[in-house]
């Protein structure tokens, strides 16, 4: 074989495996894409739109996201911390008529708390601990957002509207109610809030289930009677 067949040959394979690995990549790009966005959900479009609608931006992000915390195991909850978590959440949300503001202050202090207690990073350093809530509850995690937005916004007042641009009333009742969802997935295991679920179903001497009547119970988000902070 001579010299030059054998460098020609050479260089075929090298073209080969230059060809071979461009598409591969342009392969992976959108399968990545689209994994990201399983994962994600509401946040890789959150993602997108914080990066002006740079999609391989936002997925750069989102991807660093997974790498830090995507190993992240989160710590089960003792029951006595668990029961003290849903009384403080009970607090909140009755306190909300009064205040909503001292409210939504402390909803924000406490899932930070909960957080950290369930394995995630310290609540003090909120952007890191948002980042890894959105790899493990990507579909509840922008409750706690709106909260910490709406608890470190200038004081505010009236029930439709803040001064000085801060939410009012009916936005932190609605970041509240957001912001549960994550609390709910936060404070326990699947499995306990299905045998919840199974109980409420129960009914009582009336024959009602005891969902019915939770119904029933008037809590601090009604709209009639929430006051502006």
């Amino acid at each position: 074989m001579s010299t030059g067949l054998i460098i020609a040959l050479i260089v075929i394979a090298a073209a080969v495996l230059v060809i071979a690995a461009v598409l591969a990549l342009r392969t992976r790009g959108p399968q990545k894409g689209r994994s990201l966005r399983r994962r994600f959900g509401p946040e890789y479009d959150r993602a997108v739109a914080r990066h002006d609608g740079d999609t391989k931006a936002a997925e750069r992000e989102l991807a660093e996201r997974v790498e830090r915390h995507g190993s992240l195991r989160e710590r089960p909850l003792e029951p006595a911390q668990r029961q003290q978590y849903e009384t403080r959440w009970t607090a909140a949300q009755e306190r909300f008529v009064e205040s909503p503001r001292e409210a939504v202050v402390e909803a924000d202090r406490l899932l930070a708390e909960l957080a950290g207690a369930r394995g995630f990073p310290d609540g003090g350093r909120y952007e890191e601990q948002l980042a890894a809530l959105s790899v493990h509850h990507a579909g509840h995690v922008d409750g706690y957002r709106r909260v910490h937005r709406a608890a470190h916004a200038d004081s505010v007042a009236g029930t439709t509207a803040g001064q000085n641009g801060g939410p009012g009333t009916e936005e932190m009742r609605e970041a509240m109610i957001e912001a549960r969802q994550l609390f709910e997935e936060l404070v326990g295991p699947a499995e306990r809030h299905r045998h919840r679920a199974g109980r409420d179903q129960q009914p009582d001497q009336s024959g009602k289930p005891a969902e019915s009547r939770a119904h029933h119970t008037p809590w601090a988000f009604n709209r009639r009677h929430a006051k502006g902070s």
